[in-house]
């Protein structure tokens, strides 16, 4: 680990030491807040790895502004400074993202789909009737999903697997800081770059359509769904006897056809595998309605795909 990475890591450290804690909110919800009259400087650590708001370098004391500068995460703004990095927290685990607002090709994504995620992660582990050897977190981005399932499978190898440089370099981050240790780092397209069968597989795609093809953000196809298709796709070929797939996507409604899951299951009854498909949120990302890709669709849904071998 280079010396900026170890400066972020002591600086993650030390918010858990201080009992730090903070929920990211969408975007919108986000600005709203910040817009608020008296959120216009940061008063607290929340205010800052948080909130994302400009402070005074007394605001966060002499270790964490030292830590800052280390690592290279700190900014002038407006006579003030303001951090490159944010602190989100899920239960006792704390993850290190991307600042606010995510509008970098190499944003590191954390918010209401992570949590959303995580949360059909548990659910899918109290489903299970035995333990997973062999674990894969596919996009894994900020490793959020792995990292969970480090807690609750201490005895299984956990892959953290994404295309993204970035990605890897804060997964690696927030595993050391998690207590992750037997996460094993890997660059790779989908499964494209790793060997064998697992027992389980989760993944939290990107699902929409973004013009400007943003890695984090971008689904590929008409609608958002390519990515998702593909992962489906590769991993029915890679899941041990008795393994399973989670995944966890958007999908257009369109004159009230949901488009992920007619593609999804025409795919799965072809291959003669039980599958299990749940809506968990029938209206997410309701600006993106206002035309473009989904000009002609109803909403889109957060769901979730369960598949058993």
């Amino acid at each position: 680990m280079n010396a900026e990475d170890a400066a972020l890591l002591e600086l993650g450290r030390h918010l858990r030491r201080a009992d730090y804690f903070f929920v990211t909110i969408t975007p919108e919800s986000h600005g709203r807040v910040n817009a608020r009259v008296g959120a216009a400087e940061a008063r607290t650590l929340r205010d800052v790895f948080g909130w994302n708001r400009p402070f005074r370098p007394e605001t966060v004391g002499d270790r964490i502004w030292s830590l800052l500068d280390q690592a290279d995460a700190v900014a002038a703004c407006a006579g003030l400074y303001i951090s490159k990095i944010r602190f989100s927290t899920y239960d006792a685990l704390i993850f290190l993202h991307s600042a606010y607002p995510t509008l970098a090709a190499n944003s590191v994504f954390f918010g209401p789909d992570t949590y959303r995620f995580l949360a059909a992660v548990e659910h899918c582990l109290g489903e299970r009737s035995r333990a997973a050897r062999r674990v894969v977190d596919i996009g894994t981005g900020s490793g959020a999903g792995g990292i969970l399932l480090a807690r609750h499978l201490p005895g299984a190898e956990i892959v953290l697997a994404d295309i993204s440089d970035d990605a890897l370099r804060y997964a690696g981050i927030n595993a050391a800081l998690n207590e992750a240790q037997q996460v094993v780092l890997a660059h790779s397209d989908v499964l494209g770059s790793l060997d064998g069968q697992f027992d389980l597989v989760v993944a939290n795609p990107p699902y929409l359509v973004d013009p400007k093809a943003r890695l984090y953000r971008d689904g590929g196809g008409k609608l958002g769904h390519d990515l998702a298709l593909r992962i489906l796709r590769e991993s029915l070929d890679r899941l041990a006897p008795g393994g399973v797939l989670l995944l966890y996507t958007g999908s257009a409604i369109v004159d009230g056809e949901d488009v992920f899951r007619a593609r999804a299951q025409q795919m799965l009854h072809q291959g003669g595998f039980a599958h299990s498909y749940v809506e968990i949120d029938p209206d997410v990302f309701g600006e993106e309605l206002a035309g473009g890709a989904y000009g002609q669709a109803d909403r889109i849904a957060a769901v979730t795909l369960t598949v058993a071998a």
